[in-house]
């Protein structure tokens, strides 16, 4: 008894010293969030800009690296685009320094760093004046989400999705906030001038990709298709989404993916990865009957033009277009690379894309120019494209 008496005030110091440590940590953690929340509240305050009622010309990009100069957002602005779609690689929080080491790329593993992130490119100059006056709608490619060509295995994911919203401002009622990845959609215009944007995310639920076993071979990438068809790109619930979507009414619809769709020959990350994804969508937008459908895509730090029309084998429902704007920081640098679905010249160097709607009073008549555009306003490469091909079963309608 006199043994136990002894301990009892022993015990109550531990205990309090340790109630003490976890409520220390635990304080601490909270205000950590609540900093990392602040830096994107106290910077992009006052930057909501009103959505457009309508759109006939909007920009296009992806990977910014936040580290370097962005003259080109001046570039952009002066194009007078009524919006910006931000594909992917709008960052690169996995290029850095953990622990305060070298600078290097290695998964993101901390919250903060992806605060940080956001926080250097809120911090550039160019890009916060633009963004005062010109709406941005965004997905992200793996540099953003926070590892270098990872997919729905990466274990800071939702902290990552966390960080994206508050900084890209979705409103506090908006659904994204209850799901699993941050794919969104809006549409814009009126009857018969309807716009549809599209933002997948083939990041959050994609499944693992196959690599050659051989390795890179003749300057392409480490990746080849996988014969396994249980793996998915966007996972069921983004696909049963991604239908609903495709039912609603529009004139015309934009796809964003971080990657591209139609180019696969390169052997770098691409829906050709899982070939019976790229069918899947393909079939889907048949079964929809969804008219007028380009895909817009990012990630290769190269901006060219694609086309499939089933030179290959597959088998859209029309011609599909993919305009792949990728690289608005990057320096010139000659590209040979072989795709066969390749419509003009291939060019890397820093550029967006633009995108101009020219509507008729005839809707199978209106047209959409495509442009890649370098940093001294230079148009590199440019695609009209008819709507009145890219319909469903036409000769039927």
């Amino acid at each position: 008894m006199i043994n136990q008496l002894s301990m009892q005030p022993h015990l109550m110091r531990v205990v309090t010293l340790v109630f003490f440590i976890l409520t220390t940590w635990y304080t601490q953690a909270l205000a950590a969030e609540r900093q990392n929340h602040l830096l994107i509240e106290n910077n992009l305050a006052d930057v909501l800009v009103e959505w457009p009622q309508s759109v006939t010309r909007f920009a296009l990009g992806s990977c910014a690296k936040e580290r370097l100069p962005q003259p080109i957002w001046d570039t952009i602005a002066a194009q007078s685009p009524e919006l910006f779609l931000f594909i992917g690689d709008n960052h690169y929080a996995d290029l850095w320094a953990p622990e305060g080491g070298e600078v290097r790329m290695t998964p993101v593993t901390d919250l903060k760093r992806f605060y940080e992130a956001y926080q250097t490119l809120s911090d550039i100059p160019e890009f916060a004046a633009f963004r005062q006056h010109v709406p941005i709608m965004a997905t992200w490619d793996d540099h953003d989400y926070g590892a270098n060509d990872q997919g729905k295995d990466y274990p800071l994911k939702q902290q990552s999705q966390r960080a994206f919203l508050d900084f890209f401002q979705f409103p506090a009622d908006s659904p994204i906030h209850q799901q699993a990845g941050i794919y969104h959609a809006k549409t814009f215009g009126p009857l018969g001038q309807k716009v549809q944007f599209i933002m997948l995310d083939t990041r959050y639920h994609r499944d693992a990709i196959d690599r050659n076993p051989n390795g890179s071979a003749d300057s392409k990438g480490s990746f080849i298709a996988t014969q396994d068809t249980s793996r998915s790109m966007l996972g069921e619930q983004q696909w049963q989404w991604l239908e609903t979507q495709l039912k609603q009414p529009a004139d015309i619809r934009f796809i964003s993916s971080s990657v591209q769709f139609v180019a696969y020959q390169h052997g770098w990350e691409t829906w050709g990865n899982m070939p019976h994804e790229r069918d899947r969508l393909y079939a889907l937008i048949g079964n929809t009957r969804a008219n007028g459908v380009i895909i817009l895509s990012g990630d290769r730090h190269l901006t060219e033009i694609s086309v499939d029309t089933g030179q290959l084998g597959a088998t859209p429902p029309y011609p599909i277009w993919d305009f792949t704007a990728s690289g608005m920081t990057d320096k010139y640098y000659p590209v040979t690379e072989e795709n066969t679905f390749r419509v003009g010249g291939v060019y890397r160097q820093s550029h967006f894309g633009t995108v101009d709607i020219e509507w008729a009073d005839e809707n199978h008549s209106t047209q959409v120019v495509l442009k890649a555009i370098d940093e001294q306003s230079r148009v590199l490469n440019t695609q009209t494209i008819a709507m009145s091909t890219l319909r469903v079963n036409k000769h039927e309608q």
